[in-house]
């Protein structure tokens, strides 16, 4: 192996090296099922891709060459049932789509048969006599190509934006295994050109499908939190509401009675929330609610409890208060940053200011078997009795 062919085989499984230890770094910080599914794949696919360059034998001459060899010639067909599958999870609703779902479902389990076959007829064979086994293996790769290319372009016409990314990538996949086998049969007659365009070909499959899978991951995220709106969470904003709010807000009473301490109850009333939507468009309503649900966030922290009682109205929540003092700076980083301008955009794409008009309530709880929803009302009550806010009058208190 000359140097330059060294180079690009290095090259390219460093760039593979560097997509698995961030793989690893995201199974270690969600550990998630599609964190792992994303590892064994490059794990997989990577080490079938470093056997097929010949740097194992080049690097380790003393390596035993019939595992080498069944690893080779099992390890291809086995990571295209591997994309198969995953290709089918990444689509999603498209592989219901009797074409999609029997492309996927038969080309999976027929490469796994072939590749159980091929590792136990290659015990047979020696390093040297492999040539026609491995002309087999490559071409039941392709085939895993080209059954991945036919899910991608049908998911595609089904009206699947992301699918036609994915059809790309299956181009990349193509080359990539053109590109390996052939330098496997033949080493170094594809020449530094083509060993070239296989190591770019094989770093950009493995690039674009984790991008696709984060986009997809992410598209699949939101669509939970938009279905959440059922289990007592706020589709614009996350944050909990209804039973779950009044669930959260009566576990921190609980909180506080057990330390001996107050709790606060703090109702922000938003007066001009549709004030814009006459102007603008009603869908900017989400877009204000989303930027002052991170200011309140960033005004209280993440220990207290924060909430939406109702589109105009946040509950913040603050247990375990020793100092009332504690409350009115609170108070005050809510004043300061929620009073502040923010920009919008309308639906004629046109940019507005929103200068929220707000009022806060603040009601005292030191018994722990107070009604949540109770206190939250007269919370409420005082903040749209005053359009100066508690600042002026001291909080009432709940027993």
């Amino acid at each position: 192996m000359i140097t330059s062919e060294l180079v690009v085989w290095c090259a390219m499984l460093g760039g593979l090296l560097t997509l698995a230890a961030m793989a690893i770094s995201d199974v270690l910080i969600s550990r998630s099922v599609g964190s792992w599914r994303g590892l064994i794949f490059i794990v997989l696919t990577g080490t079938s891709c470093g056997l097929m360059t010949g740097l194992p034998e080049f690097l380790l001459p003393e390596l035993p060459a019939i595992p080498v060899l069944v690893f080779k010639v099992s390890l291809g067909p086995l990571c295209g049932a591997l994309a198969l599958t995953y290709l089918g999870l990444w689509l999603g609703v498209a592989a219901e789509d009797p074409v999609v779902h029997y492309t996927i479902v038969w080309g999976s389990t027929l490469m796994v048969i072939a590749a159980v076959f091929l590792a136990v007829l290659s015990l047979g064979y020696s390093a040297h006599d492999a040539a026609g086994l491995m002309v087999v293996t490559a071409a039941i790769s392709c085939v895993a190509v080209l059954l991945s290319t036919l899910a991608s372009v049908r998911a595609a016409l089904l009206g699947d934006r992301l699918a036609r990314w994915m059809v790309l990538a299956c181009l990349f996949l193509a080359l990539m295994i053109a590109g390996l086998y052939g330098h496997a049969l033949r080493p170094g007659a594809l020449g530094l050109p083509l060993q070239i365009l296989t190591a770019v070909s094989t770093v950009s499959y493995f690039l674009i499908v984790t991008s696709l899978s984060i986009r997809r991951g992410r598209m699949n995220r939101r669509l939970e939190r938009l279905a959440g709106l059922a289990q007592g969470v706020d589709p614009a904003t996350g944050l909990p509401k209804g039973s779950i709010l009044l669930s959260k807000v009566d576990d921190a009473f609980w909180r506080s009675a057990r330390m001996n301490t107050q709790c606060a109850v703090i109702c922000l009333h938003l007066r001009n929330l549709y004030e814009l939507g006459e102007v603008a468009g009603h869908h900017v309503d989400q877009q204000i609610l989303a930027a002052l649900t991170a200011r309140v966030r960033r005004a209280v922290g993440f220990r207290s409890v924060v909430g939406l009682y109702h589109p105009r109205c946040f509950v913040v929540v603050v247990s375990s208060i020793k100092h009332p003092k504690l409350v009115l700076r609170t108070v005050s980083r809510l004043r300061y940053l929620m009073a502040k301008p923010l920009g919008v955009v309308g639906m004629d794409e046109g940019h507005h200011t929103f200068s929220p008009r707000f009022s806060i309530g603040i009601v005292m709880v030191t018994a722990s078997s107070a009604d949540p929803a109770a206190v939250i009302d007269e919370a409420e009550r005082m903040a749209l009795a005053s359009d100066l806010g508690p600042l002026d009058q001291p909080p009432s208190e709940s027993h």
